[in-house]
């Protein structure tokens, strides 16, 4: 259900997570990611991010932790991290609003991860503010972003933000 999507699945039952991460092992994945994409204030609300997105974070990474230390070959667990102002709206990013919640989710996924996961970022800011938030922690940081639904009248990949591919690959 909208707007808490799937952190529902943490908040209501938390068993299916697990199963999930262990049949991605089943069929073979050398990397499961925490459920953690939708624990944000967009999606939880603020009231309830507030309250309960540390926790909630922490069970993501414990949940992913538990099942790939019980795989039998390695397992790693890719933290994710949303674009955390809104997903495919470069035009909500706020660093001041950002930094702050970014920061809950790294400082609880830290003890389960084994990578980082920069997902659908749609700017450049956003991924220098994760870069900064995770620091120097040894842990590699995997960037994804999403692009331009209509291309640039140059035919230049672009990200959301406008700005292009080469551009925050070189970021």
């Amino acid at each position: 259900r909208q707007p808490e999507w799937s952190a529902l699945a943490l908040i209501e039952a938390p068993q299916f997570v697990s199963q999930v991460h262990a049949d991605f092992v089943a069929a073979g994945a050398e990397v499961i990611t925490t459920n953690s994409y939708a624990l944000v204030p967009f999606h939880l609300g603020l009231e309830r991010y507030q309250r309960d997105a540390a926790a909630l974070a922490t069970l993501s990474g414990r949940l992913a932790r538990e099942v790939a230390d019980g795989a039998p070959f390695p397992v790693q667990v890719g933290g994710s991290l949303p674009p955390v102002c809104g997903s495919y709206r470069p035009d909500l990013f706020e660093l001041a609003a950002a930094k702050p919640i970014l920061e809950v989710l790294v400082h609880a996924l830290r003890p389960f991860v084994d990578h980082w996961q920069g997902e659908t970022l749609s700017a450049i800011a956003e991924a220098e503010l994760l870069r900064e938030v995770v620091g120097n922690d040894g842990k590699p940081v995997w960037i994804s972003y999403t692009l331009t639904d209509d291309g640039a009248p140059d035919d230049t990949p672009r990200l959301r933000s406008g700005e292009t591919v080469e551009a925050g690959v070189l970021a």
